[in-house]
């Protein structure tokens, strides 16, 4: 190497990127599944959402926002859309089953946007303008403020949420 060439180190890739997001997703499950199922859908504090909306949100950004990464079209299925009152999965087991299959939505997508891609701009659901990465950035934000919303809730049930760091 000679020394008019010059070694540029990434501070995270792409992969980790997906894993770190992953990561989260898995944790966020493991909140939701911890809900027992009539308090998952009635459940409230100081006038905040049921987790069940909460998860509802945190599944739907991540289906339509890949899609919108991939494809330019920022919607997913009817049942997962987050910005549709009515659209509401019903069960705790629908919820689940559809945050594992958004799960595999974003590691069959994740390898389709183009390196590059990460720093465009994108108007993510026709109303958010912002790069790739920091849109990126806000669904996993969102779902961590979301999340902690969880963790209330579970403790002011009695139940002891799974550790918030044991990703």
């Amino acid at each position: 190497m000679t020394t008019e060439q010059t070694l540029t180190q990434q501070l995270i890739n792409k992969d980790e990127l997906l894993k770190h997001w992953q990561s989260h997703r898995g944790l966020s499950r493991k909140i939701l599944a911890a809900f027992p199922e009539k308090e998952l859908f009635e459940f409230s504090i100081g006038g905040m959402r049921p987790y069940q909306h909460l998860a509802g949100e945190m599944i739907g950004l991540a289906s339509a926002g890949m899609n919108g990464f991939v494809t330019g079209n920022w919607t997913t299925t009817p049942e997962l859309d987050h910005f549709d009152d009515s659209a509401r999965l019903s069960t705790k087991e629908a919820l689940l089953e559809a945050w594992d299959d958004v799960t595999e939505q974003i590691e069959e997508l994740w390898p389709q946007i183009p390196d590059a891609h990460f720093h465009d701009v994108v108007k993510a659901f026709g109303m958010y303008e912002n790069t790739v990465i920091s849109t990126i950035l806000y669904f996993i934000d969102n779902e961590v403020h979301h999340r902690g919303q969880g963790y209330v809730y579970l403790r002011a049930l009695g139940i002891e949420p799974h550790p918030f760091w044991d990703r």
